[in-house]
């Protein structure tokens, strides 16, 4: 027994986790009030961004202590749980707690809304009134850590549906470029395929051998056992299909380009590090312990959409990259979490422990990396004006970032090997997991397939690694502009270090100690794999 487990109890523990979800939505409330005189100060705009600050540094706070608390010697065991009485007509419950796969989610939520609190507070995007970016940030927020910790069908659905208005707003009111559009877009993508995974979910809830039910506790015990093939089957694919939407997996991630582009920078840091782990994270949650057949079923397929998506999205970077195309790049970087998340489905499609825990690992890798990158992206273009690399490249006189902002070149340059996988970086465990997954793939796929997935997807690893060495040439190379009332560029301010150095160090971390992370993911793989050997 973990000793502050045992020093905090079940009861600290349940109200800490009610702590996690709860307090943003509160946050949001207040946040949307007049602030008290005393704490109004000069500027109203400034108390609601302390505000938030505030709110998402106790949340995080608190997700710390569950962190300590929670026994590590039980992490595929549910903790700190809390089951209560909701909609009984429906035996809706509200039904929480966390595992070994949820709870570092929720930290790395907590973790990267503090951190865009904190850089908003210094870098309010242009838009409406701060109170309401605030409010929607929480929103957010309360929506994602919901979702990681429902153990509840119809309060995972509600929670997955309730992040879609606040990142709405978010890039239709503060965001650049076509926002609107984008905004529209991503509504009505996420929208469709909520409607299709809302109807596996009530067949699965449904058809739950011993009378409906929608508790995810005991759809996952019962691992499909009573329920036909045909039935998980329309499962697997109805609740995959949604899920697909917002992971996203080619050809369903159109939107997301679209989005990142036009979202503000802590929109896309959100939108990159939490909200695409949401469909992911349903996949391994949901579909893989409750519809077992069916997903053994659609894995070969889902590896060939995994795989062409991890060269599609590299192909699309290259092409973005190379000069003279008009490549953005926030566009870039969207692209390549396409690829990116095409690893942590071809973990899944392999139905291995090794393949799920790197599709795991990946999921937390991809958000630290990926958040970074983003933050990295909006510093860039508030001291240049631009994301477009023809701009930025040496030949148009551009930022050339080793000359002029040589710890921001540095961290770009961080950035891009974390992403392109070097080993020693959180990003190498979970691609190599993956790929280690594919070779030896679960029991009745097809091994000459998933041999080929694997080849496919080392290839694109040498694509990812061609891109972001050519990002890294035309954005921090060359020489600074002639100019001298050019030549000056800020370097990393101290509120960005503070928003960034904990991405930096948990990425290494994570890489030099692997074990952290894969300890906690491992144990909980096995209670939803049961007889897999490897």
């Amino acid at each position: 027994m973990n000793p502050v487990n045992g020093l905090l109890g079940d009861t600290a523990l349940q109200l800490l986790l009610l702590a996690v979800v709860a307090l943003p939505l509160l946050g949001a409330v207040a946040a949307l009030l007049p602030a008290p005189p005393g704490l109004r100060g000069r500027d109203p705009g400034q108390a609601v961004l302390r505000h938030g600050t505030t709110v998402t540094g106790a949340v995080l706070a608190a997700a710390l202590l569950l962190l300590l608390g929670f026994d590590h010697d039980r992490p595929g065991t549910m903790q700190a749980t809390t089951d209560i009485g909701w909609i009984p007509a429906l035996d809706v419950r509200l039904h929480f707690g966390v595992d070994g796969i949820s709870l570092p989610l929720v930290v790395l939520t907590a973790l990267l809304s503090f951190l865009c609190a904190l850089y908003t507070r210094h870098r309010m995007p242009a838009g409406p009134r701060p109170a309401a970016f605030v409010a929607l940030l929480l929103v957010l927020e309360a929506g994602t850590l919901a979702t990681f910790a429902a153990l509840d069908l119809m309060v995972f659905f509600l929670a997955f549906e309730m992040v879609l208005i606040p990142m709405y707003f978010l890039i239709a009111r503060w965001g650049g470029g076509d926002r609107e559009a984008a905004a529209r877009k991503f509504v009505l993508f996420t929208l469709l395929g909520s409607v299709v995974m809302l109807l596996g979910l009530l067949l699965l809830g449904l058809t739950a051998p011993g009378g409906p039910t929608f508790d995810m506790t005991v759809l996952a015990a019962n691992h499909g056992r009573g329920v036909s093939h045909s039935v998980q089957l329309l499962a697997a694919l109805a609740i995959g299909a949604g899920l697909a939407v917002k992971t996203p997996m080619w050809p369903l991630h159109s939107w997301l380009p679209d989005a990142h582009t036009a979202a503000p920078t802590v929109g896309s840091v959100l939108l990159a590090g939490v909200l695409l782990k949401m469909g992911t994270y349903g996949l391994v949650r949901i579909v893989l312990p409750m519809a077992p057949d069916g997903i053994h079923t659609l894995a070969p397929y889902l590896g060939a959409f995994a795989v062409t998506g991890i060269v599609y999205g590299s192909l699309a970077c290259l092409f973005l990259a190379r000069r003279g195309n008009g490549g953005d790049l926030k566009r870039l970087i969207a692209y390549s979490s396409v690829g990116h998340m095409g690893f942590v489905l071809l973990g899944i499609a392999t139905l291995t422990r090794a393949g799920v825990n790197g599709a795991l690992f990946a999921n937390i890798a991809h958000g630290l990396i990926t958040g970074l990158l983003f933050f990295l992206v909006g510093g860039i273009r508030e001291r240049t004006g631009t994301t477009d690399l023809d701009r930025l490249s040496p030949d148009a006189g551009g930022a050339a970032l080793y000359g002029r902002a040589p710890r921001l070149g540095g961290l770009l340059a961080f950035g891009a090997v974390a992403s392109l996988g070097l080993p020693g970086l959180a990003g190498f465990w979970g691609e190599m997991l993956a790929l280690l997954g594919s070779y030896h793939p679960a029991d009745g796929l097809s091994r000459p397939a998933y041999l080929v997935f694997m080849a496919v997807a080392a290839f694109g690893t040498l694509l990812t690694a061609a891109y972001l060495l050519v990002v890294v040439r035309r954005v921090c190379m060359g020489r600074p502009p002639a100019s001298g009332a050019t030549l000056a560029l800020t370097d990393v301010r101290a509120h960005e270090f503070a928003a960034w150095l904990p991405l930096v160090v948990l990425t290494v971390l994570a890489g030099l100690w692997p074990a952290l992370l894969l300890g906690l993911t491992e144990p909980a793989v096995q209670t939803l794999l049961p007889g897999v050997s490897r």
